[in-house]
């Protein structure tokens, strides 16, 4: 009941102002001083039946089923200074992903924490300031947005930002694949599913980024806790578990049509452990392997690039490769070595439907023979883990979705997946994942 008052509270304050006039109409103001957004999203998600001779803690379930998610965020914003603002996102969560998200590596939403509740609770997801410096060039338009205040910028400059906020608003970013609000749902097509980024539970971490824009060229840096333990909800508060993350990224092509290639670099500082140490002590003890029970302070790094590229004013492309070390356990985000993803976007202005989109894209994921190891052994990841894993594969999934415009802070989409080998399980699966989307944005 409170969820279904939640959403017709929603419902009226977002597609209320629909009737005013069009922002847009409006004068333009060169600096914003403050702003407040809302955005909301609904996804359901279900799937058939599925090939399950057997099963462990972290299998997808494979009766039939279906779960669904809801989030109701304010984004309020205000300027300090002339170039510095300060951001807060205080947000209302409720819902499961399917099987309390769990189950393949590349899972099916990136709406669907590790957290899940029945009930709506709130939690404070951003709180940072942002500092730019000019350092020259042509001046460039500043749209208002969420987390963003309307005005300009110079070209060349200096971005900082420090606080609360997700490694994902500065890194790793990709125009056509990173919102499962708006576009891909599947969580390793919207992230380079080897960028084992520090976040809690949620997605988000305490840290500061720096960014040097000059010319064609972007170099990004910044350190971030990391969760007192790998996979949890508490970062560490002393912050002596962290993670450094550097990026350089060349922007080529047209102003009109600019595409974007990003290097992206991470290590990772805490206590972890090696699969070989586990499946050992495993051995010896007659128990499943744990590699909590090894985990030692260490490093953990790895590589990823993403390419983003229009191809025309309606249809974009993009991909994503990535490697991470496999002889340790991925800290926070998912049971990934190895990755390679890419997609299609297309703007529906093709077929006189401007604010539609549709999009086509997939992933294959691999892990190391030491990670492989670990799982056949009854190791259990932060997504994964049958209880044994005699024939190991690769894990692919392809993504296609169409998003339909009611209006113009309306959106609502369909959604389809196709799981092979989950959990890099040759004995599972495949799995078909059907899903609807409503998101309400001002």
């Amino acid at each position: 009941m409170i969820r279904r008052l939640l959403l017709s509270l929603l419902f009226l304050v977002l597609a209320g102002p629909a009737l005013a006039d069009d922002p847009e109409s409006a004068p333009a103001k060169p600096d914003q001083s403050w702003a407040i957004h809302l955005q909301s999203t609904v996804v359901w998600q279900g799937h058939p039946s599925f090939t399950s001779p057997y099963r462990g803690p972290n299998s997808m379930d494979p009766a039939a089923r279906g779960d669904e998610t809801f989030d109701l965020t304010l984004y309020a914003g205000l300027r300090l200074g002339p170039r510095t603002e300060i951001w807060i996102n205080p947000e209302v969560d409720q819902g499961f992903g399917l099987s309390n998200t769990l189950g393949a590596a590349a899972f099916p939403s990136g709406e669907a924490y590790k957290v899940g509740k029945s009930d709506p609770y709130l939690r404070l997801q951003r709180l940072f300031v942002r500092h730019t410096i000019d350092l020259g060039g042509p001046a460039q338009k500043i749209e208002a947005d969420q987390n963003q205040l309307g005005g300009s910028q110079a070209a060349d400059r200096i971005v900082l930002t420090a606080g609360k906020f997700s490694v994902g608003d500065v890194f790793d970013t990709n125009k056509y694949a990173h919102d499962p609000r708006g576009d891909f749902l599947n969580w390793a097509i919207i992230d380079t599913g080897t960028f084992d980024y520090a976040a809690d539970a949620w997605g988000y971490s305490a840290g500061a980024s720096a960014e040097w824009y000059a010319g064609r060229w972007t170099l990004r840096g910044g350190v971030f806790d990391l969760s007192i333990v790998p996979n949890s909800t508490r970062l560490d508060p002393k912050f002596a578990q962290f993670q450094t993350i550097a990026e350089i990224e060349r922007r080529f092509g047209p102003e009109d049509r600019e595409g974007k290639l990003k290097l992206t670099g991470f290590i990772t500082r805490g206590r972890m452990g090696r699969f070989d140490d586990a499946v050992a002590l495993a051995a010896a003890t007659s128990q499943p392997a744990d590699v909590a029970l090894v985990r030692h302070y260490g490093s953990r790094a790895g590589l990823g690039a993403s390419l983003e590229e229009p191809l025309s004013d309606d249809l974009g492309l993009f991909v994503r490769a990535g490697w991470a070390q496999g002889d340790k356990e991925p800290y926070e985000f998912s049971d990934i070595d190895r990755t390679v993803a890419a997609g299609l976007s297309f703007n529906g202005k093709r077929w006189g439907r401007p604010d539609d989109a549709f999009a086509v894209g997939g992933v294959v994921n691999g892990i190391s023979k030491a990670h492989q190891a670990y799982l056949d052994a009854g190791g259990l990841g932060i997504l994964v883990g049958d209880g044994r894993l005699p024939h190991p594969g690769a894990e692919a999934a392809f993504e296609t979705w169409y998003s339909a415009a009611a209006t113009k802070r309306v959106k609502v989409s369909a959604d389809y997946q196709f799981i092979d080998h989950p959990a890099y399980n040759r004995d599972r699966g495949p799995v078909s994942v059907f899903g609807l989307r409503l998101h309400l944005q001002n």
